[in-house]
C-alpha cells in the first residue's frame, strides 16, 4: 500500500474540470430525468432475472435496465440485432450526454468496464460448441473485446478519438471518470469523455453465485443482517471540459478531486480495517483541499465484509457525514457502478436530496445512514466510493458549481 502524495494539488471550482453533459441508464431508468425521480423516491429496481434462466442458481434477482431501452435503441440506432447488450447501453448513454452539447467532440475517450462484451463472449463459446460458421465466430469474438462497444458508438456518432480502457474490477467506472478529469485538469485535453458500462451476463451472474456473494433475498447495504449483493447493470457517460471553455449555464458539476489506493489484502475480500478505502478517501480530500463533505455515496455492496470495512474507513475520515448506498435500489453494476453512482451524486446535488439506503432495518455501521427514504438537503460537496476485487479502491469528489 502506497503513501499519500507529499504535495497534493489543491484546486478551486473555477479551475476544476467540469461536467457539461450527462447520460445515464440504470435499473432506475433509461435516462437522466426518470432516474432522478426514481432515485429520490427510493425505487427498488431489483427483480427476478428475465434475461436468462436462473432456476439452477441460488440467487434469482438482479437490477436490470427497464425493457424500454431496447425500443429506444432501435428507434435511435435503426438496427442493432447483433449488437451486444453492453453496446446498446453505451450508445444510449453517449447519445443522452451528447444531446446536451451537440458541438462536443472529445479529444480522448476513457471507458471503465469489468465484463465489457461478456455477453458476446458467451455467444462465442456456445457457438463454437454448436459448430457456428467462421464468419459468425469472427463477429462474436470481435465484440468480446472491452473497447468494441465504445468504438461502435463513436462510429455511430461520427467522431474518432483515442480510447483508453480501464478494467480495474469494480473501481473501473470511477477510475475512468477520474482519469478523464485528470487529462483535462493537466491540460493534456480540453474535452474528454468518460463512460462506465457493464451489461448483465449469465457467466458473471453464475460466478458471483458460485462465490456465495449474491443474496437470496433483498440487498441490504449496511444492515446488521445483510446477506450479500445483487448484481446490476447500466452505463453512465460524462462530458468533461476545461471550465474556461464553456458557459457557466451548461455546467452540471465540477470534478474537484480524486484518490486511489490498493491494499493488496485478498483476491476477493476487503482488508478488514478499511485501510485501503480510508487512504483512498484521504487522498481525494487532500487532492481537493477539502476537510469534509455534505454526503457520501458509499460503495456499500451489502456483503458482510465490504460494508464493515468501508464503515470503519468512513468513521475514520468523515464520521459525521450522511451516508447511503444506492446499490439496494440498483444492484452492483460492477465496472459501471462508480460511473452510475457519480451520476446519482450529480442528480442529488441538482435535486437537493440525499438518496436513500433502502431495505435497512437495523444498522451496525456507526454511521448516519440515510435510511429507507430520501432527505431534503443542500448539497455542495459530495464523495463517491468504489472498491473492487484485489483491493482496488477509488474515490471521486464532486462539487456543485454556484
Amino acid at each position: 500500500m502506497g503513501t499519500a502524495r507529499s504535495a497534493p494539488t489543491t484546486t478551486s471550482p473555477q479551475t476544476c474540470p467540469v461536467i457539461t453533459g450527462l447520460g445515464c441508464l440504470s435499473p432506475l431508468g433509461c435516462d437522466v430525468p426518470s432516474t432522478s425521480v426514481a432515485l429520490e423516491a427510493g425505487a427498488d429496481g431489483i427483480s427476478r432475472v428475465r434475461l436468462f434462466s436462473v432456476d439452477s442458481f441460488q440467487a434469482r434477482t438482479a437490477g436490470q435496465v427497464p425493457e424500454e431501452f431496447e425500443a429506444n435503441f432501435k428507434k435511435l440506432h435503426g438496427g442493432g440485432a447483433e449488437c451486444s447488450r453492453a453496446a446498446k447501453l453505451v450508445f444510449l448513454a453517449m447519445h443522452e450526454a451528447l444531446a446536451a452539447r451537440p458541438e462536443f467532440v472529445p479529444e480522448v475517450v476513457v471507458a471503465g468496464t469489468t465484463s465489457g462484451g461478456m455477453d458476446f463472449g458467451e455467444l462465442f463459446f456456445r457457438g463454437q460448441a454448436a459448430g457456428m460458421t467462421q464468419r459468425m465466430a469472427r463477429h462474436w469474438l470481435r465484440g468480446y473485446v472491452p473497447q468494441q462497444p465504445v468504438l461502435e458508438a463513436m462510429e455511430a456518432f461520427g467522431f474518432d478519438a483515442p480510447v483508453r480502457v480501464v478494467s480495474n474490477a469494480c473501481a473501473s467506472g470511477t477510475n475512468a471518470l477520474c482519469l478523464a478529469a485528470g487529462l483535462v485538469r493537466s491540460g493534456r485535453a480540453k474535452r474528454a469523455m468518460a463512460i462506465g458500462f457493464d451489461g448483465l451476463a449469465e457467466l458473471v451472474f453464475a460466478g458471483f453465485d458460485s462465490l456465495r456473494a449474491s443474496t437470496t433475498e433483498k440487498c441490504r447495504p449496511f444492515d446488521s443482517a445483510r446477506t450479500g449483493l445483487a448484481l446490476g447493470e447500466g452505463a453512465a457517460c460524462f462530458l468533461i471540459e476545461a471550465p474556461d471553455d464553456v458557459p457557466r449555464s451548461v455546467v452540471r458539476a465540477s470534478v474537484a478531486g480524486w484518490g486511489f489506493a490498493n491494499d493488496n489484502h485478498h483476491l476477493t475480500q476487503p482488508e478488514p480495517s478499511g485501510a485501503g478505502p480510508r487512504l483512498s478517501m484521504e487522498r481525494a480530500l487532500a487532492d481537493a483541499g477539502w476537510t469534509g463533505v455534505d454526503y457520501i455515496n458509499a460503495h456499500g455492496t451489502g456483503t458482510p465484509f465490504n460494508d464493515s470495512s468501508e464503515a470503519a474507513a468512513i468513521r475514520a475520515v468523515c464520521p459525521s457525514a450522511p451516508v447511503s448506498s444506492t446499490k439496494g435500489m440498483t444492484g452492483h453494476a460492477l465496472g459501471a457502478a462508480g460511473a452510475i453512482e457519480a451520476a446519482f451524486c450529480v442528480l442529488a446535488m441538482e435535486g437537493g436530496f440525499l438518496p436513500p439506503n433502502i431495505n435497512l432495518r437495523e444498522t451496525d455501521s456507526g454511521l448516519d445512514i440515510v435510511a429507507n427514504t430520501s432527505r431534503s438537503a443542500r448539497l455542495g460537496r459530495v464523495l463517491s466510493n468504489s472498491f473492487g476485487f484485489g483491493g482496488s479502491n477509488a474515490t471521486v469528489l464532486l462539487e456543485k458549481v454556484p
